[in-house]
């Protein structure tokens, strides 16, 4: 049960930082961007722990995570970019 809630949360966190990544992007701020930081870090954290209470599936949740990263990169990398250009101005 308890496994569950945590899976729960992990997968809550990391499509929630998928769409507060794409947000940054549209509407670069550095509030969304600290938000999506975090989420990045929550599941990392979650995801950590995941691994390590159940270490059946380590390869595959390992490419997973570095999948994940790629994606929400993809977009935190171009909204920093927008919102320094901004800050510019």
């Amino acid at each position: 049960m308890y496994m569950t809630t945590i899976l729960f949360f992990h997968i809550c966190v990391a499509l929630a930082g998928i769409v507060m990544s794409g947000l940054a992007l549209l509407r670069p701020s550095a509030r969304l961007l600290r938000f999506s930081y975090g989420a990045v870090a929550l599941t990392f954290a979650s995801g950590t722990y995941l691994v390590i209470a159940g270490p059946a599936h380590l390869v595959s949740s390992c490419i997973s995570g570095i999948i994940y990263l790629g994606v929400v990169s993809a977009g935190l990398v171009p909204a920093r970019m927008r919102l320094a250009r901004q800050n510019q101005l």
